[in-house]
């Protein structure tokens, strides 16, 4: 069932805190330095270096010193020295030309395993992103997850971004449910837990791991008013997955025909009982041709419809719309009581793999007023 507590309403902005950090990294690297060239740079020798610049050779010579420093290896500022000393560097590769080089250096000083290790491997990670070269930067943001302990940048923490940057990528779906559980477990106050309990929920259906799928949706319902993006109707769909496999799904029919004529037959009898025998328990709606999207859709409309049976005969085409397809059929009937006469009854296939006895049956899905929209 449904959760009837709304336990948040926020708007799901999936990622957009990193491009602060990501932006902060780089800027480190991009500031300041001109009119410099490099050369002749090994990550385990850093060796002779070529600078056209006079005024920077000497903050160059300062930064080579804190890595050969006997004395600030074994003082307690070693680390952050280090990585700051680092960060001088890559820039100046990277005002060079050298982002490759930036990269590959960055992580090279993660081989020594101090604080900053994270910070070396995520930043060289930002580099590659830059580069259009994502598929490298997932393996550091990886390496990260699986062998260090988190830590912060700017308050963001380092483990929070990886995961939402290698979510963001393409990945097997097997990686991704894991990533999203491991995020919803770690972070369950994000902002992104919301829409990633849905998108946790489409990698079970893409994996088959159904009853795990209709739990993630269950999880999600409460999180009204947040998007996902590139579902726009994520709130509709969990809600009827739910509500269909809490249902008896005793009104779907592997034969269209079958349906329609039980219904054909229910307003001939001008019976109110019948016909809500035969309505979908899942996501019903009755709603305008004019109106786009969900927004007059309701699983908990409840007709009486004898109140709209009190002028005379109901009629029904003889034949389904010429619209039929595989999947939608409607079916005009005409002679309701109201300001709508015209009442075209929707049928759809049922998409529900979890249970394969009704996946593929028919059900009547709900109903359009007025004439149809050509």
């Amino acid at each position: 069932m449904m959760h009837d507590n709304v336990s948040r309403m926020k708007s799901a902005r999936i990622g957009a805190f990193t491009a602060p950090l990501l932006i902060s990294i780089l800027i480190v690297f991009f500031m300041g330095l001109w009119g410099l060239r490099v050369s002749g740079i090994t990550f385990s020798n850093l060796g002779e270096f070529s600078i056209s610049n006079k005024s920077l050779r000497r903050e160059l010579r300062d930064a080579l010193h804190v890595f050969n420093s006997p004395q600030l290896k074994n003082s307690g500022y070693y680390s952050i020295q280090r990585m700051l000393a680092a960060k001088r560097i890559s820039t100046i590769l990277i005002k060079d030309g050298q982002k490759a080089s930036a990269a590959r250096f960055l992580s090279s000083l993660a081989d020594e395993h101090d604080d900053y290790e994270a910070w070396y491997l995520f930043a060289a990670g930002a580099i590659y992103e830059s580069m259009d070269s994502s598929p490298i930067a997932r393996i550091f943001y990886e390496r990260i997850l699986k062998n260090l302990p988190d830590m912060t940048i700017d308050g963001q923490s380092i483990h929070r971004i990886s995961l939402i940057k290698l979510l963001e990528g393409d990945s097997p779906p097997e990686k991704k449910a894991h990533w999203y559980g491991e995020f919803i477990r770690r972070f369950p106050e994000a902002e992104e837990v919301g829409p990633y309990h849905f998108l946790l929920a489409k990698e079970y259906e893409k994996l088959g791991l159904w009853p795990q799928a209709i739990e993630e949706y269950r999880q999600f319902l409460p999180f009204f008013g947040v998007s996902v993006p590139g579902y726009p109707d994520a709130h509709d769909y969990a809600r009827k997955m739910v509500e269909f496999n809490d249902s008896p799904k005793d009104w779907t029919y592997p034969d269209l025909n079958d349906l329609v004529a039980r219904i054909r037959k229910a307003i001939a009898a001008r019976s109110a009982s019948e016909l809500r025998k035969y309505m979908s328990k899942a996501g019903f709606f009755a709603m305008s041709w004019y109106k786009e999207g969900g927004e007059e859709s309701n699983s908990n409309v409840l007709f009486n419809f004898s109140n709209f049976m009190t002028r005379g005969p109901i009629y029904v085409a003889p034949a389904l719309d010429p619209s039929f397809n595989e999947s939608e059929a409607f079916l005009r009937t005409s002679g309701w009581t109201g300001l709508i006469p015209v009442w075209y009854l929707c049928f759809q296939k049922v998409n529900f793999p979890a249970d394969p006895n009704v996946h593929g049956n028919w059900e009547w899905a709900g109903i359009y007023f007025g004439e149809k929209m050509q």
